[in-house]
């Protein structure tokens, strides 16, 4: 038979788990709390062509996951809200080569002219992530214990306008996520630091700066470039799904001359070019092109700047 003092004890522990843990706040894991969903934007005019770099990782944690985690979460909420053409990352990142970031995050401005030229793109969209940490907060009542794991960071975004390489748009967000868990007599949830904790922390600080990332994107002035020039016919490297509209009227502009920094030699932009003639749109060729007619002006060239006329 059981001595005496184990059954105390097992009766003790019996009563504690039955009617000492019903009273207690139930400490499994916590319930992941939803985000707002990025807004569906109805797209005005031509959708804008947007690049995404992947963010430097300033801190000691996640070391060459975190930085492509951040650009991956950003992809994904700035392609829901439907009023974007986001261009694959492994081809800017090919365009852009490994010397492209400096340890900032920021986008050298040469390298974005170019990347914009290549890719067609609009803007390039890229940041830091500048603190991230983990702790885990406990408290022991005996037969009963809990443990609350917390993941905190601060993400850094900035905005590139890829023709004159110029910054339009910073911002921060901070995010955090818990997980608790909990032990009773030795039984329960036990576990170290789970790396979903840190994309889910990832997404709460870039969500909080979503709404003004979408509006200032929805701010640069798309613009397009003319492929190909065939008699009074002309292609530009832009296809159906910017959403161009077969009538639509585009000017044509001479790509205007490079401007530096007479001290820093840094690319300052653009002079703005002349304006050559006119296009209209009257078919697609493929996904990629869109064809044009030429309706007036002559001496167009092929890296012509094309933008919508009101």
């Amino acid at each position: 038979m059981l001595s005496k003092k184990i059954m105390t004890f097992l009766v003790t522990a019996l009563f504690l788990c039955t009617f000492g843990c019903a009273h207690m706040p139930t400490m499994t894991a916590a319930p992941e709390k939803e985000e707002p969903a990025p807004p569906k934007i109805a797209s005005k005019g031509p959708k804008k062509r947007v690049g995404i770099v992947d963010f430097v990782n300033k801190t000691a944690y996640g070391k060459g996951r975190l930085g492509s985690s951040a650009s991956d979460i950003l992809t994904t909420e700035l392609f829901k809200t439907g009023a974007f053409i986001m261009v694959e990352r492994e081809q800017l990142q090919k365009v852009l080569g490994e010397q492209a970031l400096g340890q900032s995050g920021a986008v050298n401005p040469a390298t974005a002219a170019q990347a914009g030229k290549i890719l067609g793109l609009n803007a390039i969209v890229t940041g830091s992530i500048s603190q991230f940490g983990v702790k885990t907060e406990g408290k022991d009542y005996g037969v009963y214990k809990q443990k609350v794991q917390k993941a905190e960071c601060t993400v850094d975004v900035r905005v590139v306008d890829t023709t004159t390489g110029q910054l339009l748009f910073a911002d921060s967000g901070s995010g955090v996520f818990e997980k608790k868990i909990s032990e009773v007599l030795g039984f329960g949830q036990r576990g170290g630091y789970d790396e979903t904790m840190g994309q889910n922390a990832l997404r709460s600080a870039i969500v909080k700066f979503m709404d003004n990332l979408v509006r200032q994107l929805q701010t640069v002035e798309w613009s397009g470039r003319v492929a190909k020039i065939s008699g009074s016919n002309a292609y530009i490297n832009s296809g159906k799904d910017v959403g161009l509209n077969i009538g639509d009227v585009l000017g044509v502009y001479s790509l205007g001359e490079e401007i530096y920094d007479p001290e820093t030699h840094v690319l300052l932009g653009r002079e703005e070019g002349q304006m050559r003639g006119e296009l209209m749109v009257t078919g697609y060729v493929g996904s990629n092109l869109t064809k044009v007619v030429i309706k007036s002006g002559m001496g167009l060239k092929v890296n012509d700047v094309v933008k919508l006329k009101p």
